[in-house]
Formats: C-alpha cells, structure tokens, sequence
C-alpha cells in the first residue's frame, strides 16, 4: 500500500512538472512595445478643439485672422477635466496650435500666440492649465501640433522646419508628461503666409523630415505614443466617423504610407494581415457635427444611440476611441455636449453592468501541453495577464462556456492576448437553445478587443470556434452581458414632398412631437403616421418607455421649405434627377463640373434666400466631393448673379452638410451650384444634398 501511495505521488509530482515545463507561446510578429499596450489599455481618451476658429465660426483657420478675436470670458480647464474624467475619459489632447497657426500657449518663436490675444492680459497658458488640470484629476494629456500653418510666412520653405520642431520642443518640455503626439495628415494648400495669400505645396512623403522629427520625441518624450497615419507608434482609422471596420488588424505596412496620402484611406486605414510593424487604430470623431464650437450646432450634439454606436464600433472593433468635445467661446464644455456625454457613461453603465460569464464553468477543445497554465478558465477569470491557448499545430479550437441554465444576453465580448501578436482570422459564436447548437455570429479579427451587439439570445451554452488564425489562438478574456433597451431620441427624416416621419429608435418606444416650439410630453401629439411640413417649422419630438416611463432627450429639428416643387434641369428645361434635392442624403447625384454649368434647379417659385447648403456624399468611401465652389441665383434661368463663393474647410475628412450664409437676401427662382475644384484634383463632383435657408 505504501509504495502504492509513493508511486502516485511520483505520478502527481511528474504531471506537475511537466506543465510547468511547458513552452510558452512564441510571439507572432509584430507585438506591441509596453507603451503601445498601455495606450491600448486606455481605450476612450478625449480630444478638445479650441482656437480662433472657436471665435470666427470656421472649421479651418486661414491664418489671418487678429489674436485680439480669442477672448474666453468663462475659460474653466478644470471644467473640460472634469468633464472627461467623469465620462471616463484617461486622457485629453488639446489641439494647441491647428492649421492656421494660432498657438495657445506663449511660444517664444511667433506673435501669433495667446500673448498678443486679451485673454488674461497675454499671460495666459491653456496648455499650462490644461497640464494642472489633468494631473490634479489623474488624467494623461497629449498634444496636437499641425504640421502646416497657414500663418508662417515660411511654410514650404526649409526654414519652417526648424520653426516646427522648436514649438514641438517647447510643448514637449514645458508641461510634463506627455502620453501621445498627434500630427494631422492635412498639409500644404491656400493660406496667409505671412501675407502671401497664395497656395504653397509640399512633398508629404520628405518635406517634414519625419525620421528626425520622430527622434527628437523621443528623445523628450520617450513614453509618448506618436500618432499620424502611419505612426509610426499608432494610425488613423481612415475616416471622421468614430468607426473601425469589421475586420482590423493592428499589424500594418507602415513603410508604405506616409501623412497625407491619398489612397491610406482605401488601402491601409483597416491594418493588414502581413502587416510590418504594430500601428494600432485609434478611430476619432466629433460629439457634433463639426470639430470647432458653432452655435448652429447646439441642437445637434450627437444622440445617445448614435454615440453607442460609435463606441460599439470603435473600441468594439479593435480600436481606441478619441471623442472630440468643441469647447464654446465662454471656455468651457458647452452644457449639451456635457449632457449627451453623461447619458452615453449611465448607458454604458447597464450595458456591462454584470458579467454573465465571469467564472462560469468551461472546457476547450485542446489546452496547450494539457498544462493548467493555458486551461480556458482563464478566459473567464477577470486576469487580463492569464490566457487560453492551444498547441502550436492547432488553429481550429473551441472554448464552450456552461450557463448551467438558460441565460439571457446580447452582448458579447472577447480579447486576444495582444502581448503576443493578433492572431484570429475567423471565428464565430455558437448558442444552445434548447438543446440545439445554432450559429448566432459569424466575424473575422479580434484583437485587442471585440464586442458584438446580438439579438437577444436565451442559451444554457455558449461556444466560440476559432476557426482560422496566425497561429495558435490566444484568448486572454470573454464576457457575457445582457444590456437593458435603449430610451433614445427618434430618427427624423423627411421626403421630397415635405413629408416627415419619425422612428423610435427601439421597439416598444412611444414618440410624441410639437411643431409650435413647445416642449413634447405625453399630452403632445403622439406620432403614427407620416405628416406635412411645407413651411420653415421648428419641430421637437421625443421618445418614452411605457414600461418605465423614462424618457429621451428631446430633439429640435428646424426645417426649410419643402423641395416639393424643386426639378433639377438642363440649361434648356429637361428635367434630369432629383436625386440631390430628394431629402435623402444616402443618394447621390454624380455629375462632371465641367457641365454642372449646364444645370440648375428650379425652386418652383420666386423665394427670398438666406443662404444654400450642400451635403457631399455620405458613403463610406468618400468620394467626388466638393471642396471649393461657386454658387449663384436667378430670377429666369438665364441672367445670373454669384451669391457666394468659396472654401467648404475640411470637408474631405468630415464630410458632413456645410451651411453657407450671404451678405444679403436674395430673391430667386433659380439657384447653381459651381465646382471650382473637387477632392485629390477629380473631376466628377458628388451631391447627396442641395438645399436653400430662408429663415
């Protein structure tokens, strides 16, 4: 019996060792340095737009504007700190001098500083008290130094480059740690110059000398994530949305890609799978419609639904998520923006309230070396250093996860142990309802982190099958959540006729509106089919939960006259599409600028014009979009005069409806609109929207 017991106790002792002894994984190149782990790790950090343009109610500065026009009255840094910090933001980047030059702190190296501004007599330093700000609340800051300046009377010469690296050095010396660099891709074109007023051009690829810009960060700088479109530490997710894509590597061909280059959005922007270096997505967008503070803007902070999506599609898809706030021009976050901000954190709150999978029973398909130290438990353990993993030799593998009784959820998430490479190509998620196996999800990376939003399920398991990858597969985390309905605004869309209809944004939902400026409640009219709206009115609508009675924001949608009697012509009356006057900003009407000359549009009647506005198009891959126009009115269609013409300012990169006011009021029966140039120098102009402001 006793040699019984001593043989066992050699067995035990032998599997013992032998999982101890089991080789690690090796890593799948390229890996993140512990920096860019520790940026990834932050996910949600903020971005504040303020400068002049903040004062001139203009998305890009021209660089000519007096420093005498910045002049917060109520400037409260510890105000936007607290904002973020309680949105859970780790982190602000201020943009501390943008494309028209205008610096917000005292630069020792131009006048076109806050120095020479009245703000605090020009002693004033916002990146100073942003920096105090950010370490009294624990939050990390970063800066934002654009590259061009259309103030500089040496930009495109040599020369400027010296001028460039000694604001960069002083912003990076000056205020403590920094945690990322962000340089904008937008260089060279239209600009004061010193009083030039002309357009200078650069080589993207060699003009900033990159390689020894990058060096002198991180010689200052050495914990600074240095972010642009290829990095080198952290890219730009393509677009202005917020949005990754479905499939997002963080591995990308960094050598191939430099600032500013025209094809990075089509080609490069999603990462790739032979990716070269590590150059993880960082997807920015605007709590508003533009990047600056604009008081036309004030009713259009982004709803609750649309900022969860953002979130979903952002951090949910193997990104960081980098949400602008456009600080008004009393110097604080304007109320709105704060409100929206508070609803997007309760809600996100409740949506991973409780952890359905948190230590649940599991088993895997294969463990590595059999050996405790990569069992699939630890992909439920709440330990971000513990990871399943597999043999070397096995891709397709499986964890299945034991409700122990049926479980109702919507909400799925799961992380690869990025320390070692991404690695999932394809995977998909499997339910057992009922005693069946039913495929609920079907999705290719992972990443750092991937969140799907599901019908909802009632499952007693669940099992994730990794069914292509880099190598064998690491899981370090999955999660399991059931997230409540959401009580949001409902969508407001209008037809040609003028017709307005307004969808609850989830089922289940009532919507009430007013069309006389009153608050809605549940004495208003309650919505069910769609009605007329011909005239300029404002309308409010909101939606409420029977069930609870809790209640969305209301929002206000001010429309112009209807487009019901509008036609899009030829010089000679044949009407051709209506396709751009339509009200549905998802079709486009295409046409050659060439012979957008040949083509007006026929309000139907003679009426009194404020203003035009223009919405480019609103697909994913932006194209033919207008930059620079020339609009006009008439009376007959025949003798023209030009009501307005100029610069639709980043429009490329935020393609959203530009609004354009003239001196005067006009009266027309015919308006034009004139592409004096289109998006990468093309000539096939894209119009989703044209529309005219009355009121």
């Amino acid at each position: 019996m006793k040699s019984v017991t001593i043989s066992l106790l050699i067995l035990v002792v032998v599997i013992v060792q032998s999982c101890s002894s089991v080789e690690p994984p090796k890593p799948n190149y390229p890996i993140p340095t512990e920096h860019q782990m520790a940026w990834q790790e932050m996910e949600f950090y903020g971005f504040i737009h303020f400068s002049i343009n903040t004062f001139t109610d203009v998305e890009w500065g021209y660089g000519d504007k007096s420093p005498e026009l910045f002049n917060p009255t109520e400037l409260n840094v510890r105000q936007w700190v607290k904002v973020a910090k309680e949105a859970g933001m780790k982190g602000l980047i201020l943009t501390d001098k943008h494309h028209d030059g205008f610096c917000l702190w005292s630069s020792e190296y131009t006048d076109y500083s806050v120095k020479n501004s009245p703000w605090k007599n020009g002693k004033g330093d916002v990146v100073k008290e942003l920096a105090e700000a950010c370490k009294e609340y624990g939050l990390k800051m970063g800066i934002y130094l654009s590259p061009w300046d259309r103030n500089h009377a040496d930009y495109g010469k040599p020369e400027y480059i010296e001028y460039f690296r000694n604001q960069l050095t002083e912003l990076l010396t000056n205020y403590g740690d920094i945690f990322e660099v962000w340089f904008d891709g937008a260089n060279g074109g239209d600009g004061y110059y010193g009083g030039a007023n002309e357009v200078r051009t650069v080589d993207k690829k060699t003009y900033y000398d990159w390689e020894n810009t990058n060096a002198l960060i991180r010689k200052l700088q050495p914990d600074a994530i240095i972010w642009s479109d290829n990095g080198p530490d952290a890219r730009w997710v393509g677009n202005e949305h917020g949005y990754s894509y479905d499939t997002t590597w963080s591995p990308l061909l960094r050598d191939s890609i430099y600032g500013g280059m025209p094809e990075y959005k089509t080609k490069y922007a999603s990462g790739q799978e032979n990716g070269t270096h590590w150059v993880p997505a960082e997807a920015d967008v605007s709590i508003r419609p533009g990047w600056y503070y604009h008081k036309s803007e004030d009713n259009k902070v982004k709803t609750l639904k649309e900022l969860l999506n953002i979130y979903y599609n952002s951090i949910g898809k193997n990104s960081t998520f980098l949400l602008n706030l456009p600080v008004d021009r009393r110097g604080i976050v304007n109320e709105n923006d704060e409100r929206q901000l508070k609803k997007l954190t309760a809600q996100l709150k409740v949506d991973f309230a409780n952890n359905l999978a948190l230590k649940v029973k599991t088993t895997a398909s294969n463990v590595r070396g059999s050996s405790s130290t990569y069992n699939a438990d630890n992909a439920v353990d709440n330990d971000k250093k513990t990871y399943w993993a597999t043999d070397d030799n096995i891709i397709k593998s499986s964890i299945t996860i034991d409700f122990e009784k049926p479980t109702l959820f919507n909400r799925f998430l799961i992380q690869e142990y990025i320390q070692l490479g991404q690695r999932v190509k394809q995977f998909s998620l499997e339910a057992e309802i009922n005693g069946k196996w039913k495929t609920i999800d079907n999705q290719t990376t992972i990443g750092y982190k991937r969140i799907l939003r599901l019908a909802e399920v009632t499952a007693t398991k669940i099992r994730i099958n990794i069914e292509d990858a880099r190598g064998c597969p690491l899981i370090s985390n999955i999660e399991v959540y059931h997230a409540p309905i959401i009580v949001d605004a409902p969508k407001i869309s209008r037809n040609k006729k003028g017709e307005i209809s307004l969808q609850a944004p989830e089922e289940g939902l009532i919507v009430y509106y007013t069309l006389n400026g009153d608050e809605p409640t549940t004495a208003s009219s309650k919505y069910s089919i769609p009605f007329l709206i011909e005239h300029p009115t404002v309308l409010k609508t909101i939606s409420i939960d029977p069930a609870t009675n809790r209640t969305s924001d209301i929002i206000t949608e001010n429309f112009d006259i209807s487009k019901n009697l509008w036609e899009i012509t030829t010089l000679k009356g044949a009407p051709i599409t209506e396709q751009a006057i339509d009200e549905n900003p998802l079709t486009n009407w295409v046409a050659n600028k060439h012979t957008l000359s040949n083509y007006k549009i026929d309000l139907g009647k003679t009426t009194d014009i404020k203003g035009f506005t223009y919405t480019p198009t609103q697909d994913r891959r932006v194209s033919g979009v207008i930059t620079h126009y020339i609009f006009y009115g008439s009376t007959d269609g025949k003798s023209w005069i030009q009501l307005s013409k100029g610069e639709f300012s980043n429009i490329v990169s935020n393609p959203i409806q530009q609004k354009v006011l003239f001196k005067k009021t006009t009266s027309v029966k015919y308006i034009k609109l004139i592409a004096n140039k289109i998006m990468n120098d093309k000539d096939q102009a894209t119009i989703a929207e044209i529309g005219v402001i009355t009121k």
